[in-house]
């Protein structure tokens, strides 16, 4: 996503719609957008948001530990709103939490292929030394057939 420049002096919908851009999509041959809300939120709907988060981790079976694709997608939801909500208060701070988050996104992507590298090499490793315990106890097998005639 190309984020406006604050020294350009964005209005906050071009800022809100840049860290998070609308959705779109063709239903029954009608082309559809979808803004985000730019309608701050009150106290009792992050109380709800905060329940409805719990109630879908509950419902998606979404594992506590571990990682987990549909915990880290709820998660993720739930953070767009916090975005949403800081941005509409106050733009700059949006945009700070917008890139700090897309700056964990690539740590964990980074620690998720340094995890998959490490799961293949324990299995490679595994393999590797049985096939060598095999073949030691192959070659081992001539000399103890000699020893017991």
């Amino acid at each position: 996503t190309q984020l406006p420049p604050l020294e350009a002096k964005p209005s906050n919908d071009d800022i809100l719609n840049a860290i998070l851009p609308p959705r779109e999509w063709i239903e029954n041959n009608t082309h559809y957008t979808q803004y985000v809300s730019h309608k701050p939120a009150e106290r009792d709907e992050m109380t709800t948001v905060s329940k409805e988060l719990d109630k879908r981790l509950t419902e998606r079976q979404a594992r506590e530990n571990a990682i987990c694709p549909v915990r880290e997608e709820l998660f993720s939801q739930a953070f767009d709103e916090i975005i949403r909500q800081v941005t509409i208060n106050c733009p700059e701070r949006g945009l700070l939490l917008h890139r700090v988050r897309e700056e964990l996104k690539m740590t964990i992507a980074a620690y998720q292929t340094l995890y998959k590298r490490q799961v293949f090499y324990n299995k490679y490793s595994a393999v590797v030394f049985g096939m060598r315990k095999h073949i030691q106890s192959r070659e081992g097998m001539a000399e103890r057939q000699r020893r017991i005639e």
